[in-house]
């Protein structure tokens, strides 16, 4: 687990420095990286923050959501361990690609399921039939059902 996480931050750094343009956030290219549909991305960003990078929310728990994947801070300690500080969550391709890697995380723990789904919002308290996870298959149907 620790050499994905070193090789996904250090491959993190050189991809971004690759992308002149923002405007997509990097989603194709985080799904690509981490084999995980970009239309699922974009959903789980919108349903999130509504596509706002510069998106905060305050849990009940103490934490805070940042950017527009709304990466958690229990994270951070994590990702300064490779470099990453908050002020680069609110770059919205990195956002993304943090985003990526949390759910293929969640992938790699539950499979492709809904509970990897929920485990992007809930860690390890996923469940296969959240409100999240309805929220996220409501919105994907919305925006994309008719695209493939």
């Amino acid at each position: 687990m620790v050499k994905v996480a070193k090789y996904f931050l250090f491959s993190l750094g050189f991809v971004l420095l690759s992308f002149a343009n923002e405007k997509n956030y990097c989603f194709e290219e985080a799904g690509d990286r981490y084999n995980i549909n970009p239309y699922l991305l974009y959903t789980i960003a919108k349903v999130e923050s509504n596509l706002n990078p510069k998106a905060i929310n305050k849990n009940n728990n103490g934490t805070y959501d940042i950017g527009i994947m709304q990466i958690n801070s229990k994270w951070l300690p994590v990702l300064k361990r490779y470099g990453i500080t908050e002020e680069d969550l609110y770059n919205p391709c990195q956002n993304v690609f943090v985003g990526a890697w949390v759910l293929a995380q969640c992938i790699n723990k539950f499979g492709q399921t809904w509970k990897a789904i929920d485990c992007y919002n809930k860690g390890s308290k996923a469940k296969n039939n959240s409100k999240y996870v309805w929220k996220i298959y409501k919105e994907y149907n919305k925006l994309f059902a008719q695209k493939h």
